[in-house]
């Protein structure tokens, strides 16, 4: 049983590996205590490390994801646990006994990333970072920034007996008969960073997500945009792989609907107006509607929404969006809706439309009794335990950042007292 302590007392257990789980896990290690990270994916940095451009500034990921990989690297303070889970948590505040379940890489850190494996595997598996779009090997690298530094194998692809990637590494990193590890750790608090996920477009029977190829979502066009994603940053439309001469943009898609999410995600908005400058990079004469209910843009983000609205192909639509139907001969879409400002209904011809989904809470296998709102966003209240990032409401890079700073404080309190009273 791992009891790491400092002269600040108990660890801290960080649950959840992105952006929000990474500023905690940093910023109270870096204030002097032990910290176990566990992040359920095989890499750290959640859905941020995924995206092409951060707004409002539209710079890339990659320099801040880079910087805390190597913070995280050079701090022997924190423990990194990927594809682990917690399992069991017992005790109260200021002394739990955490137990974590981790599941095997079957790739050691003798892996120098040659890809030797991924050239002997016979076989391939959808892509789950470019949501499906893409495929991989079985032994495959998540993506280019990966951390850990490691290739993994998904051995539930297979084929039985098949030991290519094996007898294909120079170096012996690979095992095959790796086992599941369970540890146990006891620590003062529990930070609930867990994160979001896009909410499932197909449940909106009248967009026709999953039925038409050509309705995509916020996450695959961010996909589609970035360099290493499916498309090598090119946005094409799904059904033919042609550049789109007009697209439109379906704003609150599930979202401030009580058949679906009743609340607003705070963020869309801004992503879809980000978007539009990634068409207008590459696109410049493509046709560019945004149909909204309120353009949200808060803060300091009104800078940002006034600066992309200039753009003579954008056009801002009051309505939501009612219907969208397909051309069955060019796949090209139909999208109805009430144009509030014009007072009348319209259907439009559009080559691309593009789904503004919402962020839906994750908070799958986390503790019972681990307060909710009616949302199922994490709440703070429960004794020892803290939520940090888009778990606990919608936010962007920034708010996400801001909002773990003051979680490992929070955390970093709970095992000071624990060091008083253990």
């Amino acid at each position: 049983m791992a009891d790491a302590r400092s002269s600040n007392g108990k660890s801290i257990l960080v649950i959840g590996g992105g952006v929000a789980g990474l500023t905690t896990a940093i910023e109270a290690a870096e204030a002097g205590c032990q910290v176990i990270l566990v992040e359920k994916s095989p890499f750290l940095g959640g859905r941020a490390v995924s995206f092409s451009l951060y707004f409002p500034k539209l710079c890339p990921p990659t320099c801040g994801f880079e910087i805390n990989f190597r913070r995280i690297k050079n701090n022997p303070r924190i423990t990194v646990l990927t594809q682990a889970e917690l399992t069991s948590l017992t005790g109260a505040a200021g002394d739990y006994e955490a137990t974590v379940k981790v599941a095997p890489r079957f790739v050691s850190e003798a892996c120098t990333l040659c890809g030797d494996c991924a050239k002997a595997c016979p076989v391939e598996r959808p892509d789950d970072f470019n949501f499906g779009e893409s495929k991989t090997k079985a032994a495959y690298l998540p993506h280019n920034m990966t951390y850990p530094a490691a290739y993994v194998i998904d051995r539930s692809v297979c084929p039985a007996g098949c030991k290519a990637c094996v007898e294909a590494c120079p170096y012996g990193a690979i095992d095959l008969n790796q086992g599941a590890q369970q540890k146990t750790f006891h620590v003062a608090a529990v930070v609930v960073a867990t994160g979001w996920a896009p909410y499932d477009a197909s449940k909106i029977s009248n967009l026709g997500f999953g039925r038409f190829p050509n309705v995509v979502t916020n996450v695959m066009l961010e996909r589609m945009a970035a360099v290493n994603g499916p498309t090598g940053g090119k946005i094409l439309r799904p059904s033919d792989g042609k550049e789109p001469a007009s697209i439109a943009f379906v704003q609150c898609a599930g979202s401030r609907d009580e058949n679906h999410l009743p609340y607003c995600s705070s963020v869309c908005c801004s992503a879809s107006l980000k978007h539009s400058t990634y068409i207008r990079s590459l696109y410049p004469d493509a046709q560019v509607t945004i149909f909204y209910i309120d353009v949200r843009t808060p803060g300091l983000l009104e800078d940002f929404r006034a600066k992309v609205a200039t753009n003579g192909h954008l056009k801002l639509v009051k309505g939501k969006v009612g219907k969208i139907g397909e051309d069955p001969q060019t796949h090209d879409l139909w999208v109805t809706v009430e144009d509030v400002l014009a007072g009348r209904k319209t259907t439009q011809r559009f080559s691309l439309v593009v789904l503004a989904t919402g962020m839906v809470p994750q908070t799958e296998g986390l503790p019972q009794g681990l307060p909710r709102d009616e949302f199922g966003f994490v709440t703070d209240g429960a004794p020892g335990f803290i939520g940090a990032g888009c778990v606990k409401r919608p936010e962007d890079v920034a708010s996400s950042v801001r909002d773990a700073t003051g979680a490992a404080l929070k955390a970093l309190q709970s095992a000071v007292r624990s060091a008083h009273h253990g």
